[in-house]
């Protein structure tokens, strides 16, 4: 096992290892999957290397409904077995890899119809209760239309005649994305963000390794292992492309989109599903927020960065006004993010109505492809994933047991929430902030906290983003991989969608906080600021925009952080 810490010193010896080391598979892609499959294929004594173009969780995995669920509509669609195994993986990260990362969130299924739609819909979340071992959370619970107003007084009386409240499970997906990564280099794995596969290296008529360029400073190496495994997601076609093999699937990208809205603007102690025409609409707590969404409809333009519409939000607004006492206006939003749902193509012409199953597949000797699927089935896939590169492994593949390997933070995690209190004493802080950066950290807070000793203005809130301290902003930097403010302000913490700012007003005092730590001159810090706050500026623009075209047009406007980043060609 090796130190965890994804810093900037690292970058040189990981870029060396890429270079000097013959690997048993080299994954692609960053995001929930490619570190789940980094971290299954470590975890099985396999040396493996994840390489990722941008930053971690930066494509889809920072852009979900940030949920760790079974489906409940998915019962409705038959597809018990997705269902069985979700609510499996819902329970093994509550209990056992990540108790410090999901917690239980509750939500009211509101009824609208008498006689049939109660015992309908009972029903379903009886399965939904009992199926994969769900335990850890509590059971449906049936309530008259007094009893969901006491539990939600901001829906209008005549949006439901009752409700029924069950549980599910809820993650920042993008801080978890990032832990699994962080443990898969904990367990050997070779982690290097900022480097792009620009080519596949072959061996006779099997694929043998890739060409990687370092985004940061332009160098280029060659990668070379036994197998590789395509786990990029909506970019699958492309990357297939880059490779020169024809692929076995296609891949189709659905854009959902999120609003965030302050929590007081929702009177309410639960989370809220409501039925829409196309497929479901969520009203989610999140911290001093609710996050309402999401949208399904069909994306072909630019992947990495698929903008919000004015028609998107508008949807949004729509749908929830028409259960809402006091309606959201344009005016109660305070952020706004899209992502791209990496669907398998060919069911359906409907992207609602598509597969959330994923495939996998040897597309060549030396190269296996991963897509489809959903967020909380990630440990899954990457078990499907490695399984699958067998034929291109030396000896004998150890079984999967990722079941069994809690994430980085869990271990000890329970204990400290007894000692918050104490804990808090220690460092001066309220409990409640302590307690709030156990659920982000876990015990690795020790290490967050210690980035504050002799620097007492590191334990301070963030100007204009109070919810976090300085010494988040700075463990980011030294130990989880962040290389840019972007980075910073958008994944290892959610400023960028928490506050109506965006992240503008604290950008430069934390591009300052992280400066010495990444090594940033003067004019460093000032293009890292110009450029975030070109992103807000295309962003908002986007989302005043009518259609996708239009949107697209305005947040391809702003410049990459990654300046060197190119698109696949091939």
């Amino acid at each position: 096992m090796t130190e965890a810490k994804l810093g900037p010193e690292a970058r040189e010896e990981t870029w060396r290892r890429l270079g000097a080391e013959t690997f048993d598979l080299v994954v692609i892609g960053g995001g929930v999957v490619g570190a789940g499959t980094a971290l299954d294929a470590a975890t099985r004594g396999l040396r493996v290397a994840l390489v990722e173009a941008r930053d971690l969780a930066s494509g889809t995995s920072s852009r979900s409904s940030k949920l760790f669920h079974g489906g409940l509509r998915y019962l409705e669609q038959l597809e018990f077995g997705l269902v069985r195994e979700a609510l499996r993986e819902r329970e093994l990260m509550l209990t056992r890899i990540a108790p410090h990362l999901v917690k239980p969130v509750s939500f009211l299924y509101p009824l609208r119809h008498r006689v049939w739609e109660r015992p309908y819909t009972a029903a379903g979340l009886f399965l939904y209760d009992t199926m994969g071992g769900a335990r850890s959370v509590p059971g449906q619970k049936h309530l008259t239309r007094a009893g969901a107003l006491r539990l939600i007084p901001a829906l209008k009386r005549d949006a439901l005649i009752g409700g029924i409240r069950y549980y599910d499970s809820q993650a920042d997906d993008a801080r978890h994305t990032m832990t699994v990564a962080r443990t898969a280099a904990h367990y050997g794995a070779v982690v290097r963000t900022s480097t792009q596969v620009v080519g596949f290296l072959r061996e006779a008529d099997r694929v043998s390794g890739v060409r990687v360029r370092d985004v940061e400073d332009g160098r280029e190496t060659e990668v070379h292992a036994n197998a590789v495994i395509n786990c990029t997601g909506v970019w699958t076609d492309e990357l297939q492309r880059l490779s020169g093999s024809r692929g076995r699937f296609r891949v189709r990208a659905s854009k959902g989109v999120h609003i965030v809205v302050p929590r007081d603007r929702i009177v309410s102690e639960s989370g809220l599903i409501l039925r829409t025409e196309k497929s479901v609409l969520f009203v989610i707590p999140w911290r001093n927020h609710w996050i309402v969404g999401t949208t399904d409809t069909d994306w072909h333009l630019d992947l990495a960065h698929p903008a919000a519409t004015k028609n998107d939000i508008d949807y949004i607004l729509e749908h929830v006004n028409s259960v809402l006492a006091t309606p959201l206006t344009h005016d109660d939003i305070e952020g706004v993010y899209a992502g791209l749902r990496p669907l398998l193509a060919g069911e359906s012409e409907e992207t609602s109505k598509l597969s959330r199953e994923h495939a996998v597949a040897r597309v060549a000797p030396g190269l296996v492809a991963i897509a489809g699927g959903k967020y909380t089935t990630y440990r899954v896939m990457a078990a499907d994933a490695v399984d699958a590169a067998a034929p291109d492994l030396p000896g004998r593949l150890q079984p999967s047991i990722t079941d069994k390997v809690p994430l980085l933070g869990a271990d000890g995690y329970h204990a400290l929430v007894n000692q918050a209190d104490h804990l808090a004493a220690q460092h001066g802080l309220h409990p409640y902030r302590v307690r709030h950066l156990l659920d982000r950290y876990g015990s690795l807070v020790h290490e967050v906290l210690a980035l504050g000793d002799g620097k007492p203005d590191l334990l301070r809130p963030i100007e204009h983003a109070p919810d976090y301290l300085g010494v988040e902003a700075v463990y980011a930097a030294s130990h989880e991989g962040a290389l840019h403010l972007e980075d910073i302000l958008a994944r290892r913490t959610r400023i960028s969608i928490e506050y109506p700012h965006r992240g503008v007003d604290c950008a430069e005092g934390v591009a300052r906080m992280v400066a010495d730590v990444l090594g940033w001159s003067e004019e460093t810090v000032r293009r890292e600021v110009e450029v975030y706050t070109a992103r807000v500026a295309a962003e908002r623009d986007s989302q005043t925009q009518p259609s996708d075209e239009a949107a697209d047009e305005r947040r391809s406007s702003a410049p990459e952080a990654r300046a060197r980043l190119t698109a696949p060609v091939g």
